[in-house]
């Protein structure tokens, strides 16, 4: 009788949970294994009382990339998860109290766009031209293809040269815009990635054609409700899922082919192929027999730019604030100079821009009746710039809570019902960021397609890898599609019998 080929995911992110779920479709029997009490990866959820956060993701693009994972079984992504249009999109709001709202029809942001600057509506429809042209080539043509040969990109070089990627997304954004209050909300599209816009190569300006295409979303239940649906998917068509195990090394064999995983509490999986949704840089310098890297993956260890880091506050409040927008951008009196303090000088200054996430204007389960639950998130340096979070957590906490009472939400202090946070710190020691970084490898021009970690190991010959350190990138898009890529990779095998029998979570004691 012939064995089924066995394939084990290392790490439950959404990166983690499409590869499992692809691979399934190609016939392999899977285990994924992940040290969280539940998967999702960065993608926590945190139940204080009646309030409910989201740690996670909170915009939901490219809606049919999770679609693409229910259609592989034949079953439909909305008996699972519903998804909710957002009208407005973000709400900027500058140093000056004026806002920017985003979002709606090409008409209504046209609008916008005509109180702040009149001169400069015709440069945005040249601008959204111009992201949708890198949106057909960048997103549809190369996103989900395999960059793990130099001859891939070598093809696409004319590509590349004529989308000029070597140049910057805020430098793409000054040839059409004028405005510098709308060059900001225009650029800053990179951060949601872990990129600084003033580096980030300008293909990532496809992010807002595919906003302005597929709309924004938010998952009904939140980011968590979303790990939950894509959870019972995979226990329905048969993945075996590991919880609270932490995969502590691979093993190698002499032929460098991967034949299995170890684990802090001592337990040995045998598998014929590795999917990793864990950091590379970790992958490599911590989980693999040294003699079995290659020397490439040392040196992009050794050299890589990382992204920044987060300080993310979570608080609720006994009463609601329905003026605030389900997603505000805050932005501070500085914008380049304070990029530049985070990601080249790596200090932490005294001023700030936050993003303040509102779950509530849009899903009332995340507090009780007459109340708001928030995350606010802030740009930092990552454990890089040497900053000890243990004193600086508090003090931040404070500011991050002060500029909100003066600004977007008056009174909020006096309203507290709870307030906490996590560090470039907590990245670290919950989520294996060597850094505390919270996007992986940063998404320069020189760390993109084959210039980034690869999708097929520089390494042992059946080892694969997902996530935001992978090829095409972080954010939801990005990670989804590093799953797509290893699909391509993947050859099919001869299916399981019990194909779709269900199957349990399975915990360590």
């Amino acid at each position: 009788m012939q064995q089924h080929k066995k394939c084990i995911v290392i790490g439950g992110g959404f990166g983690g949970m499409a590869a499992a779920l692809r691979a399934r479709r190609k016939g392999y029997a899977v285990t994924l294994i992940d040290r969280g009490q539940r998967l999702g990866g960065k993608a926590q959820v945190y139940q204080c009382g009646p309030f409910r956060h989201d740690a996670g993701p909170t915009v939901i693009t490219a809606p049919q990339l999770f679609d693409e994972l229910f259609d592989l079984f034949g079953k439909r992504r909305q008996d699972y998860i519903e998804f909710i249009p957002l009208d407005l999109w973000y709400r900027f709001r500058f140093h000056d109290g004026t806002h920017f709202n985003y979002g709606g029809t090409l008409e209504d942001t046209l609008t916008e766009i005509e109180a702040i600057s009149p001169e400069d509506m015709e440069g945005y429809k040249k601008l959204l031209e111009r992201s949708k042209a890198i949106y057909q080539i960048g997103f549809e043509q190369l996103a989900d293809q395999p960059f793990h040969r130099l001859s891939s990109l070598i093809r696409c070089i004319p590509s590349m040269l004529r989308l000029r990627s070597d140049r910057s997304v805020w430098q793409l954004v000054c040839r059409y815009l004028k405005s510098d209050k709308l060059r900001q909300a225009f650029s800053m599209q990179p951060l949601l990635v872990g990129g600084n816009p003033f580096d980030t190569t300008s293909i990532y300006n496809l992010i807002h054609y595919l906003e302005r295409k597929d709309g924004i979303f938010f998952p009904k239940g939140g980011t968590g409700a979303l790990v939950d649906a894509l959870t019972q998917l995979m226990l329905d068509v048969g993945i075996d899922i590991r919880l609270q195990e932490t995969v502590s090394a691979i093993r190698v064999n002499k032929n460098q082919r991967v034949t299995g995983v170890s684990t802090d509490s001592k337990q040995h999986f045998g598998c014929d192929i590795i999917i990793a949704n864990t950091d590379p840089s970790h992958l490599y310098q911590h989980m693999l027999p040294q003699h079995s890297v290659k020397k490439s993956a040392h040196r992009k260890r050794q050299q890589c730019e990382k992204s920044m880091g987060l300080f993310v506050l979570f608080f609720g409040t006994k009463k609601q604030f329905p003026k605030v927008a389900h997603h505000t951008i805050s932005l501070g009196p500085r914008y380049q100079a304070l990029l530049e303090d985070i990601f080249q000088h790596k200090t932490l200054a005294d001023d700030f821009s936050l993003y303040l996430h509102r779950p509530t204007a849009t899903d009332p389960s995340f507090a009780p009746e007459g109340c708001d639950s928030f995350y606010a998130l802030v740009p930092v340096p990552n454990l890089q710039g040497g900053q000890d979070w243990t004193t600086i957590g508090p003090i931040l906490q404070k500011k991050v809570l002060e500029n909100l009472d003066d600004t977007l939400l008056p009174g909020c202090i006096e309203q507290l019902d709870h307030v906490f946070y996590k560090t470039p710190l907590d990245f670290k020691n919950e989520h294996l960021c060597p850094d505390g970084e919270g996007f992986s490898i940063a998404p320069t021009f020189k760390q993109s397609a084959w210039f980034r970690y690869h999708n097929h190991a520089e390494g042992p010959k059946n080892l694969y890898l997902v996530g935001a350190g992978t090829h095409p990138g972080a954010g939801l898009p990005g990670v989804l599609c590093s799953a797509k890529v290893v699909d391509r990779l993947l050859t099919t095998v001869p299916q399981h019998d019990d194909s779709l029998s269900n199957t349990v979570i399975e915990q360590a004691s």
